[in-house]
């Protein structure tokens, strides 16, 4: 219905890894402005140390992150071992990685790093839950799209907008699970209770019967149950992550982030603001017997209005294992973006046969996909059930301009 595209990088930056590096490139020119300055800066979380099945689920404060009143333009991030080296989905698995701004006072030590946070969501509808963050992803990372057009970018370090006194800082949460030696991989990545033996939740209670797995069965720390007699190494390993960005101007049109999440179920109360209830994940039942796998297809929706509307700059789905595709439809039953995973085939970093590696991307061209105020949306989640799938997502991004280019220097 509508003309989807695919962009591919305008440039190609080659930078030292372990040290930060800014490196120029140039984009396109927009509206008769002369061409911005393009950094890349390349950063690593601090270490993580795995061993066979273990699982590392923690929380990092303060990271490295560009400073200043500026426009991000992308933002990328894969695992790495001590010498740079791409890791491999089928040695250690990506569950998800996400990055969240936070403000905070300027006399908090390092000692106390969560003193005082106020965090800065993105305008996503999951008010309470945890989805606040700018970006994030999972095994798909290397091969999904986070390229912005220009004029756009999505503004961080205004002034204006960090209270007198604070700081504004960046935490990154990063969730690997080393499947080297593990018995069951699948469910390994999945987070199946019984081979983490779990039976309680992160508060002591137990969980129930109807809960296989999922984030409450990997939490940091946990093991994934081993092959008798396997052993291996401990090694050492970090999040790299390549953020794009250059300095703030009037030139740049400002976009939204929007995260929207299929397990939302919306309370409304009369006289009331509509609350969203996201739980994150769900669990995707197995078909019956006797049904081919081609028609073992479990498909999940939900609908929800968009209080402020705008225009759709650049759309992408999250998925796990299993997954058919992602869609999000507007009012009309038209397509604003469809979002299909890629599998990999082979053996090598990228190309993982058996997993998600990649999203495809949906960048419509300015001004022809408008979601109007008060517009229902249906996200629609699609799984392969040929078998039982536990802790998916079917989350959904959108990047939103509230006004286009020319509108926006009026």
């Amino acid at each position: 219905m509508f003309n989807m595209r695919f962009v591919s990088q305008d440039w190609v930056v080659s930078c030292a890894l372990i040290l930060l590096v800014s490196c120029t490139t140039y984009s396109s020119a927009s509206l008769g402005k002369p061409e911005n300055n393009i950094k890349t800066s390349v950063f690593l979380s601090p270490k993580i140390e795995l061993g066979p099945g273990l699982v590392s689920n923690k929380f990092y404060f303060d990271v490295d992150f560009p400073r200043g009143h500026i426009a991000l333009k992308s933002f990328n991030a894969e695992l790495v071992d001590e010498s740079g080296k791409s890791l491999p989905l089928q040695e250690t698995y990506l569950h998800h990685w996400f990055i969240i701004k936070y403000q905070q006072p300027k006399n908090v030590t390092h000692n106390n790093p969560t003193d005082n946070i106020v965090y800065v969501r993105n305008s996503g509808f999951c008010q309470d839950g945890p989805l606040i963050q700018y970006f994030g992803l999972g095994s798909e990372t290397r091969g999904t799209a986070t390229d912005i057009p220009d004029p756009f970018g999505i503004e961080v370090g205004n002034p204006s907008d960090i209270p007198y006194g604070y700081d504004e800082k960046w935490l990154i949460n990063v969730h690997p699970i080393d499947t080297r030696g593990v018995e069951d991989r699948l469910g390994c990545i999945e987070c199946r209770c019984d081979l983490y033996n779990i039976t309680k939740d992160a508060d002591g209670n137990p969980l129930s019967p109807d809960y296989k797995g999922g984030l409450d069965c990997c939490p940091d720390n946990t093991t994934c149950r081993l092959n008798k007699g396997f052993k291996g190494p401990k090694r050492t390993l970090y999040l790299k992550y390549t953020v794009k960005w250059f300095s703030w101007d009037n030139y740049v049109v400002p976009l939204k982030i929007y995260i929207l999440d299929v397990t939302d179920v919306l309370s409304v109360s009369k006289g009331v603001t509509p609350m969203h209830n996201c739980e994150v994940e769900y669990q995707v039942e197995p078909c019956s017997k006797g049904y081919s796998s081609s028609a073992c297809i479990d498909v999940r929706k939900t609908s929800f209005p968009m209080q402020n509307g705008g225009y759709v700059i650049y759309g992408v789905g999250h998925q796990h294992v299993g997954a058919i595709a992602s869609k999000l439809y507007g009012q009309d039953g038209g397509v604003i973006c469809s979002s299909i995973p890629k599998y990999g085939t082979g053996s090598e970093v990228g190309n993982e046969g058996g997993y998600v590696v990649g999203m495809s991307t949906c960048y419509p061209r300015p001004g022809t996909i408008k979601i109007k105020d008060g517009e229902t949306l249906t996200l629609e989640i699609i799984y392969s059930n040929s078998e039982m799938h536990s802790g998916v997502m079917g989350l959904f991004y959108i990047l939103v301009a509230e006004q286009l280019p020319h509108q926006h220097l009026l």
